[in-house]
């Protein structure tokens, strides 16, 4: 896949593939919704014989919009971008999130940003598609809009999911972001098809993990949404960069804990830990972790003694393995 960032080489690859297909949008999560936009769109481009260009934003235009305001992405730009190569996108295109750019009108985003930059044949969109400023265009003024410059639209019926609950509703990037706060990953799952994956450099904690007898790796904090505080199923991967441990697919079995450790003082930091379930543990090595939660198992407690920390630890471990061991 290639990856454009700037407009002149995207009018080049536009020139050179006459009548591309091409998807816009933002793309957080890359979820099922997204991911039925992305198949329907490669099979116009096969029956087209025609090139796929997806043009995503970044950062994301409510960092922009709203600077003050802590959205919590999904899938940070490296992770996205190995997706939509999954899916078979010929060419990505990082559109940089301006003012300038957020602030066109319908008329003005199709004529700058699809038809002058990339020539297209068809745009695939999603049913709730909106652009131009103050999301003016749906798909409706999209269609309108292509009529008149000489391109198709073909409108991609939103995915729904059935939620543990048993209530079936629209799969959105701000339906994963409410599941993951409310610590319902495995819905969040169900909507991505895929478990959340959170990745972040190693660093140094403050050893009372080890002390336990139950040694963590953490992570660092970043511009991901972190799962509400708890502990969790998961897997993680290991490796020395933030590219390997969202490539590599090695499932490292561990049990999650997101909070304060409330046990050992009343001002403790948020930490991000993870205790390696897998044989050899402490043979692992490396300076990027990525965690995928599976299951929520329970809340954070304050423990009055470390001795009964470390009793409810060993009932977690061995809860987690239970359940990893069910995963297909």
């Amino acid at each position: 896949m290639k990856i454009i960032e700037e407009m002149s080489e995207l009018k080049q690859f536009g020139r050179d593939n006459k009548g591309p297909v091409v998807t816009i949008g933002n793309f957080d999560g890359v979820h099922l919704g997204h991911q039925e936009i992305l198949k329907t769109a490669r099979e116009i481009a096969d029956q087209r014989r025609a090139m796929l260009i997806v043009m995503t934003f970044e950062p994301h235009p409510v960092a922009v919009l709203y600077p003050d305001v802590n959205l919590g992405i999904l899938t940070p730009l490296k992770a996205k971008a190995k997706l939509f190569e999954k899916f078979g996108v010929d060419s990505m295109f990082i559109l940089k999130t301006m003012p300038e750019i957020l602030h066109l009108s319908p008329a003005a985003f199709v004529d700058r940003l699809l038809k002058n930059a990339t020539n297209l044949s068809v745009a695939v969109e999603g049913d709730n598609f909106s652009f131009g400023y103050g999301r003016a265009g749906n798909v409706h003024t999209l269609q309108s809009l292509g009529a008149s410059t000489g391109f198709e639209v073909a409108i991609v019926e939103a995915k729904q999911v059935k939620l543990s609950i048993g209530q079936a509703v629209k799969v959105s990037s701000t339906l994963i972001r409410n599941l993951l706060t409310e610590s319902k990953v495995v819905d969040a799952s169900a909507a991505m098809g895929r478990p959340y994956r959170l990745a972040g450099k190693i660093i140094s904690g403050r050893g009372k993990g080890r002390k336990l007898g139950y040694p963590t790796l953490n992570i660092e904090q970043s511009d991901q949404i972190i799962p509400a505080e708890g502990v969790y199923a998961g897997y993680v991967e290991i490796g020395n960069s933030f590219e390997t441990v969202f490539s590599e697919n090695r499932r490292i079995p561990a049990a999650v804990s997101i909070g304060h450790t409330t046990t050992f003082g009343p001002y403790n930091p948020m930490l991000i830990e993870a205790h390696l379930l897998a044989d050899k543990a402490a043979e692992i090595k490396g300076s990027w972790m990525a965690i995928d939660f599976i299951e929520h198992i329970r809340p954070q407690h304050k423990f009055d003694k470390p001795q009964h920390l470390v009793e409810q630890i060993k009932k977690d471990c061995e809860v987690i393995m239970e359940i990893l061991a069910a995963q297909p």
